[in-house]
Protein backbone atom coordinates (compact mmCIF):
# COMPACT_ATOMS: atom_id res chain seq x y z
CA UNK A 1 0.00 0.00 0.00
CA UNK A 2 2.65 2.39 1.19
CA UNK A 3 4.34 1.87 -2.08
CA UNK A 4 1.41 2.59 -4.40
CA UNK A 5 1.08 6.06 -2.51
CA UNK A 6 4.75 6.74 -2.79
CA UNK A 7 4.30 5.85 -6.64
CA UNK A 8 1.51 8.48 -6.54
CA UNK A 9 3.24 10.99 -5.01
CA UNK A 10 6.21 10.46 -7.23
CA UNK A 11 4.37 10.41 -10.57
CA UNK A 12 2.33 13.83 -9.62
CA UNK A 13 5.91 15.27 -9.18
CA UNK A 14 6.87 14.30 -12.38
CA UNK A 15 3.40 15.30 -13.79
CA UNK A 16 3.91 18.80 -12.04
CA UNK A 17 7.63 19.00 -13.87
CA UNK A 18 6.80 17.58 -16.96
CA UNK A 19 4.32 20.50 -17.75
CA UNK A 20 7.40 23.11 -18.09
CA UNK A 21 8.09 20.63 -20.74
CA UNK A 22 5.00 19.28 -21.97
CA UNK A 23 6.74 17.10 -24.82
CA UNK A 24 10.13 15.26 -24.46
CA UNK A 25 10.32 12.05 -26.34
CA UNK A 26 13.84 10.88 -25.90
CA UNK A 27 13.84 7.54 -27.64
CA UNK A 28 11.53 5.30 -30.31
CA UNK A 29 9.70 2.66 -28.83
CA UNK A 30 7.11 0.37 -30.18
CA UNK A 31 6.41 -2.31 -27.24
CA UNK A 32 3.76 -4.22 -26.22
CA UNK A 33 2.46 -5.30 -22.85
CA UNK A 34 -0.05 -7.71 -20.88
CA UNK A 35 -1.19 -5.55 -17.58
CA UNK A 36 -2.92 -7.48 -14.81
CA UNK A 37 -4.91 -5.13 -12.11
CA UNK A 38 -4.30 -4.77 -8.98
CA UNK A 39 -6.42 -2.34 -7.91
CA UNK A 40 -8.95 0.29 -8.32
CA UNK A 41 -9.57 3.82 -6.57
CA UNK A 42 -12.81 5.97 -7.24
CA UNK A 43 -14.04 9.07 -6.23
CA UNK A 44 -17.81 9.57 -7.56
CA UNK A 45 -21.13 10.62 -5.93
CA UNK A 46 -20.90 7.27 -4.27
CA UNK A 47 -17.06 6.65 -3.34
CA UNK A 48 -14.64 8.90 -2.01
CA UNK A 49 -11.42 7.50 -2.92
CA UNK A 50 -12.66 3.97 -1.97
CA UNK A 51 -9.88 1.12 -3.07
CA UNK A 52 -11.24 -2.13 -5.13
CA UNK A 53 -8.69 -4.44 -5.21
CA UNK A 54 -8.61 -7.18 -8.45
CA UNK A 55 -10.27 -9.78 -6.84
CA UNK A 56 -13.94 -7.71 -5.67
CA UNK A 57 -13.68 -6.70 -9.32
CA UNK A 58 -14.49 -8.64 -12.78
CA UNK A 59 -12.14 -9.01 -14.96
CA UNK A 60 -10.13 -5.55 -15.91
CA UNK A 61 -7.13 -6.44 -17.53
CA UNK A 62 -5.71 -5.43 -20.08
CA UNK A 63 -4.36 -8.13 -22.82
CA UNK A 64 -2.82 -5.60 -25.31
CA UNK A 65 -1.08 -2.59 -24.21
CA UNK A 66 0.83 -0.92 -26.90
CA UNK A 67 3.32 2.30 -26.73
CA UNK A 68 4.64 3.36 -29.83
CA UNK A 69 6.54 6.55 -29.69
CA UNK A 70 8.94 8.70 -32.29
CA UNK A 71 11.67 11.21 -31.82
CA UNK A 72 10.28 14.30 -31.64
CA UNK A 73 7.03 14.16 -30.89
CA UNK A 74 5.18 11.25 -31.74
CA UNK A 75 3.09 9.33 -29.43
CA UNK A 76 0.15 6.58 -29.67
CA UNK A 77 -1.06 4.59 -26.77
CA UNK A 78 -3.07 1.57 -27.81
CA UNK A 79 -5.30 -1.13 -25.37
CA UNK A 80 -5.78 0.78 -22.47
CA UNK A 81 -9.09 3.35 -23.36
CA UNK A 82 -11.05 4.05 -26.16
CA UNK A 83 -10.82 7.50 -25.87
CA UNK A 84 -6.49 7.36 -25.99
CA UNK A 85 -6.46 4.64 -28.86
CA UNK A 86 -8.58 7.59 -30.77
CA UNK A 87 -6.56 10.70 -30.00
CA UNK A 88 -2.71 11.23 -30.90
CA UNK A 89 -3.19 15.16 -29.36
CA UNK A 90 -1.46 14.34 -25.96
CA UNK A 91 -0.83 17.61 -24.06
CA UNK A 92 2.08 15.57 -22.04
CA UNK A 93 4.10 13.32 -23.80
CA UNK A 94 7.38 12.28 -22.20
CA UNK A 95 9.40 8.92 -22.88
CA UNK A 96 12.91 7.56 -21.96
CA UNK A 97 14.05 4.70 -20.88
CA UNK A 98 12.48 4.63 -17.29
CA UNK A 99 9.13 6.04 -17.94
CA UNK A 100 6.75 6.49 -20.47
CA UNK A 101 4.31 9.62 -19.34
CA UNK A 102 1.11 10.90 -20.97
CA UNK A 103 -2.00 12.82 -20.49
CA UNK A 104 -4.85 13.97 -22.78
CA UNK A 105 -7.59 16.31 -22.55
CA UNK A 106 -11.24 15.97 -24.42
CA UNK A 107 -11.66 19.28 -26.90
CA UNK A 108 -13.87 21.50 -23.78
CA UNK A 109 -11.18 19.88 -21.44
CA UNK A 110 -13.89 18.97 -19.04
CA UNK A 111 -12.92 15.17 -19.44
CA UNK A 112 -8.91 13.95 -19.06
CA UNK A 113 -6.83 10.66 -19.13
CA UNK A 114 -3.28 10.22 -17.95
CA UNK A 115 -1.08 7.52 -16.98
CA UNK A 116 2.50 6.79 -16.42
CA UNK A 117 4.39 3.67 -16.88
CA UNK A 118 7.40 2.54 -15.33
CA UNK A 119 9.48 0.70 -17.98
CA UNK A 120 11.33 -1.08 -15.34
CA UNK A 121 9.09 -2.11 -12.98
CA UNK A 122 6.08 -3.00 -15.70
CA UNK A 123 3.68 -0.73 -13.14
CA UNK A 124 1.17 1.15 -14.67
CA UNK A 125 -1.24 3.87 -13.30
CA UNK A 126 -3.64 4.78 -15.36
CA UNK A 127 -6.46 7.99 -14.24
CA UNK A 128 -9.87 9.18 -15.57
CA UNK A 129 -11.38 12.70 -14.45
CA UNK A 130 -14.63 12.70 -15.50
CA UNK A 131 -16.04 16.42 -15.33
CA UNK A 132 -13.59 18.75 -14.37
CA UNK A 133 -15.15 22.12 -14.74
CA UNK A 134 -18.35 20.39 -12.24
CA UNK A 135 -18.64 20.64 -8.94
CA UNK A 136 -19.35 16.82 -9.58
CA UNK A 137 -15.58 15.13 -10.07
CA UNK A 138 -14.91 12.13 -10.54
CA UNK A 139 -11.46 9.79 -10.74
CA UNK A 140 -11.12 6.60 -11.60
CA UNK A 141 -7.39 5.40 -10.90
CA UNK A 142 -6.39 1.74 -11.47
CA UNK A 143 -3.40 0.02 -10.58
CA UNK A 144 -1.40 -2.77 -12.95
CA UNK A 145 1.19 -4.94 -12.93
CA UNK A 146 2.67 -5.24 -16.85
CA UNK A 147 5.04 -7.65 -18.33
Amino acid sequence: MIKFFLYISISLLVFNSSFAKNIDIQEDIKIGFVCELEKKILKNSEYNYKTFFAKDLENQNLEKFEIDAKQPEKLLINGLSLFLSQTAKFEVKVVNKDIVLFKAFDEGKNYSESGIINRKSGELVHEITIGIKSDNLEKNISFYLCS
